[in-house]
């Protein structure tokens, strides 16, 4: 297992560090290993786009079908003479 030293840590940091570890209920030393752990899954883990994410919040609602309009010609373009 590797060890790192962190130096130059500023107090505030250090700080709120030690409360969210006391709120979860563990060390400095764990909470600074899950916060690593899932920084480095996420950065490992391609993004998802908007329009996948939406289909995947919606997806146990099932699916719907919408009746599209008729298409038609297109209108002229302005004539600007």
């Amino acid at each position: 297992m590797a060890s790192i030293t962190v130096r130059k840590l500023d107090e505030g940091v250090k700080r709120r560090l030690r409360v969210r570890a006391a709120d979860n209920g563990r060390s400095m030393e764990e909470e600074v290993r899950l916060i690593l752990r899932e920084a480095v899954r996420r950065d490992a883990e391609p993004e998802k786009g908007l329009g996948t994410a939406i289909h995947e919040l919606f997806k146990p609602l099932g699916g719907v079908e919408l009746e599209l309009p008729p298409r038609e010609p297109m209108r002229e373009p302005p004539r600007f003479d």
